[in-house]
């Protein structure tokens, strides 16, 4: 399956964004813990380029946290400012209050000096769709300032949000990038949920997850389901075994007890991105490992 899609208020978006950055003092990216690399959309480097950055690992209580610790190293070791944190249930969000202070400490300097006291840091909210940007923003605020929704495109337009502590936000759009040199990339976002479903062929989805899954995680499977990986099959046809199994442990028949590869495929999907797979995390930093 090819894994591509840009629709067209994405370049919309961009623009808004280009437009917008020269009032902006801070870009925070929001990046999906699981893959914190794949979904880092290359254009935001560009647009985000002379101003103070700081990366947030969300939804990192659905990562390996052995992996969540090597891509804080990874981040740091780049000079980058790196939280992990958990919008929908707030975990971390507090210190990120100290780190903006950290990131813009020459900012704040530099309008002290000029008498502009207390004067707002102004940031912008970015990342791709479905990493969890509203959430976040009304995780933060204390408050429902945005829209959230469980699928990507939500936000629409720009939103400011002003905070109490001398920061204000801006919410944008979720934006993806128009072509991925990378169709691993391209896999990778949509195992998350950061592509629109339909126009996914699920059960190429589920068998490419189940494949990845079973080369990093062995055993995940068997325990989740209670089913056997194929000692004597491998690739392709050793995912479509398990999609079968789990269609018939879980009773996702068809009429006349054909297995229903679609509702299976679904199921497993939903799995992995609700948790229930446990913390997976999808790649790691170059050279790292389970010990660190």
């Amino acid at each position: 399956m090819n894994y591509q899609w840009y629709p067209g208020h994405m370049t919309k978006a961009k623009r808004m964004m280009q437009e917008d950055i020269k009032l902006i003092d801070l870009v925070i990216e929001l990046v999906d813990a699981r893959i914190p690399l794949s979904s880092r959309n290359p254009d935001i480097d560009e647009l985000g380029k002379n101003k103070a950055r700081i990366i947030l690992l969300n939804k990192s209580d659905l990562a390996d946290p052995t992996v969540n610790a090597a891509w804080t190293k990874y981040f740091k070791e780049k000079g980058v400012h790196v939280l992990e944190i958990n919008a929908r249930s707030g975990a971390g969000i507090k210190a990120l209050n100290g780190l903006v202070q950290e990131a813009c400490k020459e900012k704040i300097e530099r309008d002290k000096r000029r008498g502009l006291i207390n004067r707002p840091v102004r940031a912008m909210v970015v990342g791709i769709p479905n990493v969890g940007k509203s959430t976040f923003i009304n995780s933060f605020a204390g408050k429902a300032c945005a829209k959230t929704g469980n699928k990507p495109g939500v936000t629409k337009g720009k939103q400011w949000i002003r905070m109490k502590n001398s920061l204000e936000l801006l919410d944008t759009p979720g934006i993806l990038w128009p072509k991925f040199e990378d169709q691993e990339v391209g896999m990778k976002l949509a195992f998350i949920g950061s592509m629109n479903d339909e126009i996914v062929i699920i059960q190429e989805l589920a068998m490419d997850l189940i494949q990845f899954i079973n080369n990093t995680y062995p055993h995940v499977l068997e325990e989740r389901y209670g089913i056997a990986y194929p000692a004597d099959l491998e690739g392709e046809q050793a995912a479509a075994f398990v999609l079968t199994q789990i269609a018939e442990v879980r009773k996702c028949y068809l009429k006349g007890q054909e297995p229903d590869y679609d509702r299976a495929a679904n199921l497993l999907v939903d799995d992995f991105r609700s948790g229930k797979l446990g913390r997976i995390s999808l790649e790691r930093p170059e050279g790292s490992s389970d010990e660190e």
